[in-house]
């Protein structure tokens, strides 16, 4: 097969032969739930937050945590490690409906418009799941926004495809087909429930292998990113952060202020918004003694950098560098 001949395969597949593993065929990021930058186990309260990387949950009226977990099945679910378990804390009594999403972008969703597409995906029922007869509902959804979060809404909303699925508590794959809105800007996918009682030990569902493609007819799951590091640099090209230990070059610029630049791993969607830990929890090294800042605060952000400053008392000239202790984290999100 020639190479045109596979890329028109792959853009649009009827059933044909395709390359099972192939970058750009899946437009859902970190479908096998492998990259957790903001922890592996995230509890979301009264709200909607990022738990894996960018899938944001949603539950209106008590808490639930998703978590990282090992799919421990070679015969129903091969070759997929790891799943996202989305889970109602045990005790809890409240009832409401909990969501599982992810919006794409609309540069992304484009070659999605007018076009038939496939959502496909394994999920399986914890023990004591509560929705009634254990059901789980999986949609494709578009809007004529841009760049809009599906939980806030998307413009013109429109369902292109919806299902209500039956768990049990092994592995089984799923899917969902339909034809996008030829009138869409934008494309997201969702998992939800209604969850009803008081949740037990084991009050949840797992997801994993979640894709969306061209075509009528689901294929063997691929990463976004092609490989394990393509996939990391597509979740970071929307959150992006520091970790423990890491450190910034700074200049001494005055005897009172020292600057740096951290440069984001991989450049942006778009200028993020940046959350940091106060002074107290990083240390400067200079010529000097090391000290903790005096203050720490940040600004000139860029789709690929941002510019930190530092006060406290310098020797001007002199170069040094801040290191982010255990708690000093940097955070840059350019989610939807």
């Amino acid at each position: 097969m020639s190479r045109a001949q596979l890329t028109s395969t792959v853009e649009q597949n009827t059933g044909g032969a395709v390359a099972p593993f192939v970058a750009g065929k899946n437009f859902l990021a970190n479908g096998g739930f492998d990259i957790w930058q903001r922890g592996t186990s995230v509890a979301i309260a009264n709200g909607n937050a990022y738990g894996a990387d960018r899938w944001n949950d949603y539950f209106s009226v008590a808490s639930i945590t998703t978590s990282r977990q090992s799919t421990n099945d070679t015969t129903n679910l091969p070759n997929i490690q790891y799943c996202s378990r989305v889970q109602r804390n045990s005790g809890t009594t409240t009832t409401g409906t909990i969501w599982h999403t992810q919006s794409i972008e609309s540069a992304q969703s484009i070659p999605l418009v007018g076009k038939t597409v496939t959502l496909s995906f394994y999920a399986r029922a914890g023990a004591n799941f509560s929705s009634s007869s254990n059901a789980l509902t999986a949609a494709i959804t578009s809007g004529t926004g841009t760049d809009q979060n599906l939980l806030n809404g998307f413009t013109g909303s429109a369902t292109t495809a919806s299902s209500t699925v039956t768990l049990t508590t092994n592995w089984q794959r799923f899917t969902v087909t339909g034809t996008v809105s030829s009138s869409a800007t934008q494309v997201g996918v969702y998992f939800t429930y209604s969850a009803t009682g008081t949740a037990n030990t084991n009050d949840y569902y797992e997801v994993t292998g979640v894709q969306l493609e061209l075509g009528s007819v689901a294929t063997s799951f691929s990463r976004a990113g092609g490989t394990l590091q393509g996939e990391l640099a597509l979740c970071q090209r929307y959150y992006a952060q520091t970790y423990a230990g890491d450190s910034i070059t700074m200049a001494n610029y005055t005897t009172a202020n020292a600057y740096g630049t951290w440069r984001y791993p991989v450049p942006m969607r778009a200028a993020p918004a940046i959350l940091f830990t106060s002074a107290s929890n990083t240390t400067y090294f200079s010529n000097n003694s090391p000290q903790t800042p005096s203050a720490l605060s940040y600004g000139n952000i860029a789709i690929a950098s941002m510019e930190l400053e530092i006060t406290g008392s310098f020797t001007q000239g002199y170069s040094g560098f801040v290191r982010l202790n255990n708690a000093g984290v940097i955070q840059a999100s350019a989610e939807l």
